[in-house]
Order: structure tokens, then C-alpha cells, then sequence
């Protein structure tokens, strides 16, 4: 079969791989419908994601069908259309049992597929734990309404969740990139009082606008006194970083209101500084960390009844031999691009 794999530093590359095989009793095997590039991608490109192995296939976002089962698996079953988790995770460790499934003890717990185990820029992928990392995609629902529930919109409706979001506040997501979009559709249904969008990219933030109408859009100039003229306390409420950009964590906890809430959704290529004695006074609280994605089928029934949409996100769409170029497409953000559909079969 065809698979994007990593090579090594700097290096992808489509390459002709066996098919894989059940490996556990609690394994599936799916054939990859549709597939997409992350940003997290690109990260293991440049070096930013030490676990990740050279050989792998890579990709992390996908749907597809079932093709084979194991012996132990009872929630899927050959021939069904699935979302694929971008966690693995066993359901029964100390940390599943809580819901933090991103900690899973498992040897291949957390993010594992197209990183430490084969993804799914591929013609099949084996996804273990099939009964955790496998969600049946209801009747109606298209591949594309699909294909970011076990990634990016997971992790923009756990953002949403654990920030603990009340109706009279005014909430602030930093970034309009696929992640943040995701995030301001998860936000919406909250239903707070304002939501402020910042992206230096006003073609983001006008995308911004169209999937969340009233959302109020800025750009970084001047952020801070923008946010003080549309929030009652001196700051946003709750603040959500999705940018991951230089200045970003500082922005976000500069733009808090005192006793906030900083949920902080980036993944950063460097290090951030935690200036202790200069936000000590504002009594902020920080929530961080990869995302817990368990909770797919509650997304899935969403976009069911029309309460959640992200294929407004598709910006464009390739067949998985033109995966190399629609990769240099979407690290250039070149033609409009925010995310590439990549039809595998």
C-alpha cells in the first residue's frame, strides 16, 4: 500500500509499505477514506516532536471503513464508517477511568498514530483499541462532516469544556487557524456572552465570522485595549491559546482578567517563560496539556443535528499521490489554505 512516512529530519516521503495486519485481539484494521494534514505534522517534520520515529506512517486525522476486527473488539464491526481518535487509549488504567485518556499507561497510550505507531496517510491503518479509538459516523454524516472529529475538533471541544465557560463571560481565543476555528465552533455552543477571535490573518478571521456570526474579530495590534473595551472586568474571563506563536502565552495571560482562566491549547516549537512575580497579583488559573479526546461521539451526534460544521475548514482537497505538494501547499499557507482533504480511496 501507499504511506507518507517519515524518513527522517526534514523528510517525507510516499513510499510503498506492506499492509498492516491485526496485531492484538483488541485491534482494527481500517481502509483510510479521507485524510488531512495537521500542523502537528509539520512538527514532526522539523524535529519539534522527539517521540516521534523515523519509519513511521504519518498522519494523524482520518476516516475510513472497517475492514477487519479482532477477536475481543465489540463496538465496530467490518464494513462500518468510522472516525479514527488520534489518541490510543485502554479504557481501563487509573488515568482512562478519570477521562484523562492522553495519560493512558498503555505502551502505546496518547498520541501514538503517526507518531510512535503507523497513521493514517495511508491506504489502511490498524488502530489498537478499536472499541476506544474507533467512533461509527451516523447515517447523513459525510466523511468530510467527519474527518476532524478525532483530532483537531476533539481537541477544540475539550479546550471548550475544561475552561469552565459561564454565559455572562467574555471568552478570547488567540489563533484562527484550524484548531482555533474548531475551538470558536465548541466555544459557540456555550453560548457566553462574547467571544473575541484574534488572528493576524484577516482571511481567518473573516472565515471567523462566516462560521460563527456575531463574533467579534481583531487583529494582535492593540489586542488588549480591545479586549478591555468589549469585557466588564478588566479582561477576558477565559482565555483559550490555540496560536502557538512567539508571543502568544505571554498575550494570553496579559489579556485575562484577574482570578481568569488560561486554557492553553498550543503546541510550541521552544519553550515558554512563566514571569511569576509579574502575573502573581492576578490570581490566574491554567489549564494545559494535550488534548483528552474520549469524547467523539458527542461531537459526532453534533454534527448530526446541524449544531457543529468544520467543513467550511476543507479549503482544498488532493489524492494521496499528490499528498507531497498539497504538504508544501499547506506549510506555505499558500492560495487561501486552511486545511487539505486528501482522498485515499
Amino acid at each position: 500500500m501507499l504511506a507518507y512516512t517519515y524518513v527522517g529530519p526534514g523528510r517525507f516521503e510516499l513510499l510503498e509499505k506492506p499492509k498492516p495486519a491485526l496485531q492484538d485481539a483488541r485491534d482494527a484494521i481500517v481502509r483510510v477514506t479521507l485524510a488531512s494534514i495537521c500542523t502537528s505534522d509539520l512538527h514532526i517534520k522539523h524535529g519539534s516532536v522527539p517521540r516521534a520515529v523515523p519509519g513511521i506512517t504519518v498522519g494523524h486525522e482520518m476516516v475510513g471503513v472497517v475492514e477487519q476486527v479482532g477477536a475481543a473488539v465489540t463496538s465496530v464491526k467490518p464494513g462500518d464508517r468510522v472516525t479514527v481518535n488520534v489518541e490510543t487509549f485502554c479504557g481501563e488504567c487509573f488515568f482512562c477511568k478519570h477521562g484523562w485518556v492522553n495519560n493512558c499507561t498503555d505502551p502505546a497510550g496518547g498520541w501514538a498514530l503517526g507518531c510512535r505507531i503507523d497513521g493514517g496517510q495511508a491506504e489502511y491503518v490498524r488502530v489498537p483499541y478499536a472499541d476506544q479509538g474507533l467512533d461509527r459516523i451516523p447515517d447523513g454524516v459525510t466523511d468530510e462532516q467527519a474527518l476532524f472529529v478525532g483530532d483537531i475538533l476533539a481537541t477544540g471541544y475539550w479546550a471548550a469544556d475544561i475552561s469552565g465557560i459561564g454565559q455572562t463571560d467574555t471568552v478570547l481565543i488567540l489563533g484562527a487557524g484550524p484548531t482555533g476555528l474548531c475551538t470558536l465552533q465548541c466555544v459557540g455552543l456555550k453560548r457566553p456572552a462574547r467571544i473575541i477571535v484574534c488572528d493576524p490573518d484577516e482571511s481567518r478571521l473573516a472565515l471567523a465570522r462566516r462560521m460563527c456570526p456575531g463574533v467579534l474579530t481583531t487583529g494582535p495590534e492593540g489586542l488588549r485595549d480591545f479586549v478591555l473595551a468589549h469585557s466588564d472586568h478588566g479582561g477576558a474571563d477565559v482565555v483559550l491559546e490555540v496560536a502557538g506563536a512567539g508571543d502568544s502565552f505571554r498575550t494570553a495571560w496579559e489579556c485575562a482578567r484577574p482570578n481568569g482562566v488560561v486554557t492553553v491549547v498550543a503546541l510550541y516549537d521552544g519553550p515558554q517563560t512563566l514571569p511569576l512575580p509579574e502575573m502573581y497579583g492576578k490570581n490566574l488559573t491554567f489549564k494545559t496539556g494535550g488534548v483528552d479526546g474520549c469524547r467523539c461521539a458527542e461531537t459526532l451526534d453534533l454534527i448530526a443535528r446541524g449544531e457543529i460544521d468544520t467543513t467550511p475548514l476543507i479549503t482544498h482537497t488532493c489524492t494521496l499521490q499528490e499528498i507531497g505538494a498539497a504538504y508544501e501547499l499547506f506549510e506555505q499557507r499558500r492560495d487561501g489554505v486552511v486545511k487539505v482533504a486528501v482522498r485515499v480511496s
